[in-house]
């Protein structure tokens, strides 16, 4: 859409997304808000985020439950948001709920998440919205990532986002000036989305953490994006055709590293920094002995998690990459801020089905450097390298001498000689599943995943069975060229 001299802008939309409590970002993306505000006045200004504003890896995030987050959106003064996988997948449903609920000061759209047992949508959620802003009619649409498998076990019916934005355009377009999709499902969707549906003026994308300094136009449709991670804020100056009749849009994303920090989320940041803190230094074990975690080798505290993945799916097989674990415990009280530190990805268990040959090429893979210190991004992942494989109810005997992908001697599972034709019960992580990192494991026939639990929670169950401890020090694997 050609823009010319005469565009007079009506309303600015200002929107984040993927800020993944980056919380000193979003105090920075605060004090952009206020200041557009000041510049064009409250009517003018609309500020939107299309999720993943939370994290758990932050500790202000874990110790408040994700309110932090909630009364930094209300302090920017947002009006409406969508939920990311972040807010959906990592919390139950009764908590995400207790953080909104009469405390969000904003509109929650999603229109593809209902309630599992009664189809309907929570009080808290609506699947659109109408905003009035300087006499221009803003209808907005949410929608989040269709992780059915995984919303179905939080007690979520999850519905294909494209039939919801359909449904939800029919009902608001004649009653709307600008259409607007809050997308929380990734570029290449929002693409699809432009190409396929009719009557969306506006896409603003997030999940795959894309940035859009130049908007794309598919047809009638604008999609803008803002990255991740709040290093952006995405901003769109909304005017009207004088002829058409349609919305024009100049979009632009705005780098915040140099702003400052809003004082006033500074203050709520550093306020549940301490409440956080106190939460989570409660003791959950003491330990006689350390337990050290290395990447690149077998560790006791890899070693512990892996066995712990194996009881806690009642499998045959644990394995884990030993790169979830960023540190190892030290002798004597064990707070769960400490294990939220040494272990904050928002990861759950999962059991597979899997052919002995698929668990053969990981063990060979995880002798290999190229994995062993491989970068990994997203999936749940927030450490730096995959790291080699912790493993339980495997014995392995290898000749690190040996060729690449040849290096295995032996390998047994609870005693018997691995078949790689046979399906075993593998107790592991859900980042496996989606063909990270070890890839031969996302070939598994069957997957069954564990929620809302993560992988720290079974590492602290772990560390209540002394039994557990003493047998996490014995050796898995062995080197014959030693």
């Amino acid at each position: 859409m050609n823009l010319t001299d005469s565009f007079r802008t009506r309303v600015v939309l200002l929107h984040s997304n993927d800020i993944h409590s980056r919380l000193e970002h979003a105090a920075k993306i605060a004090s952009f808000i206020a200041e557009e505000r000041r510049s064009w006045g409250n009517e003018r200004v609309l500020a939107v985020d299309c999720g993943d504003h939370m994290d758990r890896m932050r500790v202000e995030t874990e110790g408040s439950d994700g309110i932090v987050n909630v009364e930094l959106l209300n302090q920017a003064g947002y009006e409406v948001i969508t939920l990311g996988n972040n807010e959906g997948l990592t919390y139950s449903s009764q908590t995400i709920s207790e953080a909104y609920t009469d405390r969000a000061q904003f509109a929650v759209v999603c229109a593809n998440m209902h309630e599992a047992a009664s189809g309907e949508q929570p009080d808290w959620l609506l699947p659109s919205i109408i905003i009035d802003k300087n006499e221009l009619r803003i209808g907005i649409i949410g929608v989040t990532a269709a992780f059915s498998d995984f919303y179905s076990l939080l007690g979520w019916q999850v519905s294909d986002p494209f039939a919801a934005v359909q449904e939800q355009a029919a009902k608001l377009r004649d009653k709307v000036d600008v259409l607007v999709v809050m997308s929380h499902i990734g570029i290449t969707f929002d693409k699809q989305m432009a190409e396929k549906l009719e009557g969306i003026d506006l896409i603003l994308g997030a999940h795959t953490h894309h940035l859009l300094e130049e908007p794309i136009v598919i047809g009638n449709t604008t999609i803008c994006a803002a990255g991740k991670f709040g290093e952006y804020i995405g901003r769109v100056e909304i005017g009207m055709d004088d002829v058409s009749s349609r919305p024009m849009f100049r979009a632009t994303c705005v780098p915040t590293a140099a702003m400052a920090e809003h004082p006033e989320a500074a203050a709520i940041i550093g306020s549940y920094l301490k409440a956080g803190q106190q939460r989570l230094s409660r003791v959950i074990a003491r330990l006689s002995a350390p337990l050290p975690a290395r990447a690149e080798r077998e560790s006791p505290l890899g070693n512990l998690l892996a066995a712990g993945l194996r009881r806690w799916t009642d499998a045959e097989i644990g394995i884990v990459n030993a790169g979830q674990l960023l540190g190892g415990l030290a002798q004597g009280d064990v707070t769960a801020g400490e294990l939220h530190a040494l272990c904050p990805s928002p990861i759950n268990p999962c059991l597979m089905l899997i052919a002995g040959t698929d668990i053969r090429t990981a063990l060979e893979q995880a002798l290999l450097p190229e994995f062993i210190h491989k970068p990994i991004k997203g999936y749940g992942f927030r450490g730096e390298v995959l790291g080699t494989l912790a493993i339980d109810g495997l014995s392995v005997t290898y000749d690190s001498n040996r060729m690449p992908m040849d290096r295995l001697i032996q390998v047994t599972v609870n005693g018997e000689t691995l078949d790689d034709e046979r399906l075993y019960k593998l107790g592991t992580i859900d980042m496996f599943s989606f063909k990270a990192g070890y890839e031969s494991l996302a070939n598994a026939v069957q997957v069954n995943y564990y929620l809302p639990e993560f992988i720290r929670d079974v590492i602290e169950a772990q560390l209540q069975n002394s039994s557990e401890l003493a047998e996490c020090c014995q050796l898995r694997w062995e080197n014959t060229s030693i």
